[in-house]
């Protein structure tokens, strides 16, 4: 009798500790009723990442399959108006439909659909916040011996307020009878968060371009912006400001440096299945420089493989039509490349 009572007391010891566990785990129901027990690492571009502990790797949900969710947790949310706070989030218990955000004490209502980004405020490391992508390709001809090889790598950081951008591409082209094409670019951004979908930018930007005679060109920025719609399905946002330009060319009597104005567009969209577009378009009229106008457009189209491994294929486009003396006018790139990233 002593020892099933105590059986029991040691049962019923690790029942509450286990029930304990499980109170401190988000939980979420899908549409299809089933229930899923774990962590929400993330939500973005209408994909869920979520944790179970009877996983090796993490789930990834479209959004719009997720009826109810329940933490204890804070996250950074952020809802198609723009506004963004730190808060719980619970599914309302009247209305299934709903969901109360808590945040400086006071209770906001909305629905699932117009929360566009969640991220957990607790617990997340530097790492965990970091978004990494990697991609590469290499193309060979035995006619001419043409070689060529891509590499693109970004890092992008977002906290409450804050967006840090960085990224990085080459092409490195080589065949017999003809001059080594290399282009290398660069990119660090930084974008402040403001309310009613209104951001503040910088940025600092460099481009080395063999085919336009440009050993380095080097273009400070800062202006503003506008998200004219952001959705569980697309983004569309514009921007405009001043740059400050230093460029040195091949022929170092074409170097030179001036002040430009930009105006600047992104569309992204990514809920079309495993496919994501992604294009953006800068004009940049220079103030210094009579009549002269740059401009720089790229069309980004990815296939998700895998959760973690993607296809892409890519065009850049770059026009100056006050080029470097025997220098092309404009410059484009194709890419096909297979990556990584960690979404």
């Amino acid at each position: 009798m002593k020892n099933t009572f105590k059986n029991l007391l040691i049962l019923g010891f690790f029942l509450i500790l286990g029930f304990t566990g499980f109170s401190q785990k988000d939980s979420i129901k899908l549409a299809s009723n089933q229930v899923l027990i774990g962590e929400i690492k993330s939500m973005d571009q209408s994909i869920l990442v979520f944790k179970t502990p009877f996983s090796d790797s993490d789930f990834k949900i479209k959004w719009w399959k997720v009826n109810e969710i329940y933490s204890r947790r804070h996250f950074i949310v952020t809802l198609t108006n723009g506004k963004r706070f730190t808060t719980s989030i619970n599914t309302d218990t009247i209305n299934k439909k709903n969901v109360n955000l808590i945040h400086s004490g006071d209770t906001t209502k909305t629905n699932l659909n117009k929360i566009t980004s969640l991220d957990p405020f607790t617990g997340g490391s530097f790492l965990k916040q970091l978004e990494l992508a990697f991609d590469t390709g290499f193309s060979l001809t035995k006619a001419n011996n043409f070689q060529q090889l891509t590499v693109n790598a970004s890092a992008n950081y977002k906290v409450s307020k804050w967006n840090y951008l960085n990224s990085f591409s080459l092409v490195y082209s080589r065949q017999d009878d003809t001059d080594d094409i290399r282009r290398y670019e660069a990119n660090i951004k930084i974008q402040r968060f403001l309310p009613n979908d209104w951001f503040l930018s910088s940025g600092l930007d460099f481009l080395s371009n063999s085919d336009q005679q440009l050993k380095l060109r080097t273009t400070g920025s800062l202006g503003a912006g506008y998200f004219i719609t952001k959705t569980n399905s697309l983004y569309f946002g514009t921007g405009a400001g001043l740059a400050y330009n230093n460029e040195r060319y091949t022929n170092s009597i074409d170097s030179k440096s001036s002040l430009e104005s930009y105006f600047a567009a992104e569309l992204n969209k990514y809920d079309i299945g495993d496919f994501s577009i992604l294009t953006s378009a800068t004009l940049s009229p220079s103030l210094t420089e009579k009549e002269r106008v740059r401009f720089d457009y790229k069309l980004s189209l990815k296939y998700d493989i895998t959760s973690n491994i993607y296809l892409k294929a890519e065009v850049t486009y770059n026009f100056d039509n006050q080029p470097a003396e025997g220098a092309t006018k404009g410059d484009y790139t194709f890419q096909t490349t297979i990556g990584w990233d960690n979404d």
